[in-house]
């Protein structure tokens, strides 16, 4: 494994700019490289982010990487990933959902409040990581790996947590989506209220789109709007959390009776881009445009390849050995509570 040192004050570093590059485009191989595999039979039911996630792991865990374009790899897991979850808004469609999901947005809460307290509950009886735990209850609650991206720098999470979350969500998500698709055909229940229960109970928006499409085009509709009904909950989540961590950190400070350690909580500014994205693109755009949907379909793209882009640089992060000891119980504390979830609104619906 290449080992990771400082060079020595008699050797010139490489600049951050280029060693940034490096980083970047090392990031940008490994998307592709995972893209591709994810299009492979099998493998296209992981999807790209895991098979990035796990290739860019496997590749750390047996070759490593030069420490110098540490930064860039940085880049691509931080800001890239920010200028994701931004474009992410585009999928949210405002006038849609204020037009029929109102309904949908208040099964969305309870869905987001269940397996919130679920996961959490469960996780402390198993005694789970409660950082991987508080990550996975969060994507399993609103839409998987962009939940766990999005709230990761307000609760100050390691990159190394918030690969391994993602690549947990992402594979519990797909192996669900995979089991609705092949019990739907038995189901004795109404293609569009199949996709409201697969949009409120599966973990991203792509394993509703799986679940979904083969019980048809009403089924993928009203699907992805339930869906996208537990997306706009992130914003006020993400806001509850960085008001809170705030006054915990006010609290704290009160407490010392030190003004030195002080840390300034970052606000989280992605989160108005994502707001700002979803209006532009629910009022502005289809006046711009008499047809927006060949934009928003390549924008999709763009999304996809930052956000693949950004695993790639998590998954640089991870170390399998964490992997092995920490992740087994907050797994299996998700898997209940997405068990739950899918019998509880089954019976619900």
């Amino acid at each position: 494994m290449l080992t990771k040192t400082t060079p020595p004050a008699s050797v010139a570093a490489p600049s951050p700019s280029p060693a940034r590059t490096y980083g970047i485009l090392f990031t940008f191989v490994f998307a592709l490289a995972g893209w591709g595999l994810s299009m492979l039979p099998g493998l296209d039911r992981i999807g790209a982010l895991a098979c990035t996630l796990l290739l860019t792991a496997a590749y750390r865990h047996r070759f490593g990487y030069p420490s110098a374009i540490g930064i860039g790899i940085r880049f691509s897991s931080g800001t890239l990933l920010r200028a994701a979850i931004v474009l992410f808004g585009l999928k949210l469609n405002v006038v849609d959902l204020a037009q029929q999901g109102l309904p949908l947005l208040a099964r969305g809460g309870a869905t987001v409040a269940f397996s919130l307290v679920t996961v959490l509950a469960i996780g402390h009886w198993l005694r789970a990581d409660r950082k991987l735990t508080v990550l996975l209850a969060i994507g399993t609650a609103i839409c998987g790996a962009a939940a766990i991206i999005a709230v990761s720098p307000l609760l100050k999470s390691k990159q190394e947590d918030t690969a391994i979350s993602a690549g947990l969500i992402a594979l519990i998500g797909t192996v669900f989506a995979t089991a609705y698709t092949v019990i739907q055909p038995w189901l004795p229940m109404d293609p569009s209220v199949y996709g409201i229960w697969s949009g409120l109970t599966l973990h991203e928006i792509a394993h509703v789109a799986m679940a979904a499409a083969p019980a048809g085009p009403d089924a993928l509709t009203d699907g992805l709007l339930a869906k996208l009904c537990r997306v706009a909950l992130l914003v006020p989540l993400c806001l509850g959390i960085a008001g809170y961590s705030k006054l915990k950190a006010r609290s704290e400070s009160k407490h010392t009776q030190s003004s030195a350690g002080r840390t300034p909580f970052p606000f989280p500014w992605f989160l108005l881009g994502f707001i700002g994205m979803s209006l532009f693109g629910s009022y502005v755009l289809p006046i711009m445009l008499p047809d927006p949907a060949p934009l928003l379909r390549d924008l999709s793209l763009v999304t996809t390849l930052l956000l693949v882009m950004a695993m790639a640089g998590l998954g640089l992060n991870i170390h399998l050995r964490d992997f092995r000891n920490r992740a087994l119980r907050p797994f299996i504390a998700m898997l209940i509570a997405s068990l739950l979830l899918a019998g509880f609104t089954y019976l619900s619906l």
